[in-house]
């Protein structure tokens, strides 16, 4: 918390029953934020203090929490209610004349952005403190990039390239997403999503819907290889999150060989990422290397043709050997009991073992055919939900920021402020509320 220095007018009692100002103050308490406030103080030096660092941080944090769409709206609020001033820490005594002008908001937001490494400490610090908090953190991660419009002019007007002024966002560009599908009747179906902004690329956990890691990127900027910088620099800030991990889930987007290879052979991390066919020419099946009548999907189901009669049966899962990265199917005859007139010919009567290395993208320790593979899946709504509360309730999906750092700014206070939250409640022994602002 930032520390005021000066006398507390009411104490922790008096406080809860101010009600929605609550949230504030269990917010200040918990965002470790003492080494970025001694920094911007030393810097400041014996310069003029009217408007007090610590006191114009928490205004700032106080703007986040009740949903503030700018300053100008944060300062009306101020200058209206002498008790969020007095929590903020401005003197009492000066009344309205201790909230600080606009300039001093602008100036303060540039010396942030100057040190914007020190804020994201912030947010890596309230991530560590949560890890010792729940033993179960960041066993289960999801991952997903959301679009962030810019509503503001590009960086051309009239065909002339525009100086960046602070009205022009001349960091954005256009994003796009596509999603396919096949309707009931197996017809295609196709939707096309474009924007101009940028990206917020989040690692979650699913358990808890809390964030974990994040980069904030041009629209256009690739989903696979924001997901392996997020990897990486996981396992460079939280390397106990790395070794707690377990699964890590993510949608189509992040359907890479390298990424799937990367999670399980350096981290044992099982992959649970959705697929795309990328098979051509029709192809539907294909034969697992050494076994003629043995073949597989794209999507990781194993087939079985009965040597006398040619017909197909769904081979059943048996299991994953960690320990030969391999993956156990059995015979459907033997399994489910019933009738197959070529078992006493078929090579794989007794079993099969595909080894991962047939397939890395098809091929993964926690099988794509299996209904938990299913289940942990569904699991990776949790980003989902995350993204949508920084919409909702964090003034993404309407706001007026312009520029890449402003915006890398303002995500990492929304979800330290998000984190801060989730820490003091865990803390009060309220850990139903984790994720209530």
């Amino acid at each position: 918390m930032a520390i005021i220095p000066q006398p507390q007018l009411f104490g922790w009692r008096e406080i809860e029953e101010l009600g929605d100002l609550e949230r504030l103050v269990l917010v200040l308490r918990n965002l470790p934020d003492e080494e970025l406030m001694r920094k911007l103080e030393q810097e400041r030096g014996n310069g003029r203090d009217d408007y007090p660092i610590r006191a114009v941080w928490n205004s700032i944090i106080a703007g986040i929490i009740y949903q503030h769409p700018s300053i100008e709206s944060l300062r009306r609020e101020l200058m209206r209610n002498a008790q969020l001033r007095e929590i903020c820490g401005f003197d009492p005594w000066l009344a309205e004349r201790a909230v600080p002008p606009s300039y001093v908001y602008s100036r303060f937001c540039r010396k942030l952005m100057d040190n914007a490494g020190e804020v994201e400490k912030i947010f890596t610090r309230l991530v560590e403190e949560i890890s010792e908090l729940l033993p179960d953190f960041g066993q289960i991660l999801a991952i997903d990039s959301k679009a962030i419009n810019s509503l503001s002019r590009g960086k051309k007007q009239n065909g002339i390239p525009s100086k960046p002024d602070g009205r022009r966002d001349t960091d954005a560009d256009f994003g796009r997403k596509t999603y396919r599908g096949r309707r009931k009747d197996g017809t295609l179906w196709e939707k096309i999503i474009s924007w101009f902004g940028y990206k917020l690329h989040l690692l979650v956990d699913a358990r808890y819907e809390l964030p974990v890691a994040f980069t904030v990127t041009k629209a256009s900027a690739s989903d696979i290889k924001e997901g392996h910088a997020l990897i990486d620099r996981l396992v460079k800030e939280q390397p106990v999150l790395i070794e707690r991990c377990e699964a890590l889930l993510g949608d189509k987007a992040y359907d890479d060989a390298k990424l799937i290879m990367k999670l399980w052979d350096e981290h044992r991390i099982k992959p649970v990422i959705d697929i795309r066919n990328q098979w051509r020419d029709g192809e539907e099946t294909r034969v697992i290397s050494g076994k003629d009548n043995i073949v597989y999907n794209y999507c990781g189901t194993v087939y079985c043709y009965c040597p006398c009669t040619n017909k197909r049966r769904e081979m059943a899962f048996g299991g994953f050997e960690k320990d030969r990265d391999t993956l156990k199917y059995r015979c459907p005859a033997r399994h489910y009991g019933c009738q197959c007139q070529g078992m006493d010919q078929c090579s794989a009567a007794g079993g099969v073992r595909i080894p991962l290395a047939e397939d890395r993208r098809v091929f993964t320790p926690l099988a794509r055919s299996s209904y938990k593979w299913k289940t942990v899946y569904k699991k990776r709504t949790a980003v989902e939900r995350v993204n949508a509360r920084l919409d909702e309730a964090f003034g993404f999906e309407k706001h007026f920021i312009r520029g890449l750092q402003k915006m890398n700014l303002r995500c990492a206070l929304a979800l330290a402020v998000m984190l801060a939250l989730a820490v003091g409640r865990i803390r009060e022994k309220r850990g139903m509320n984790l994720r209530s602002l």
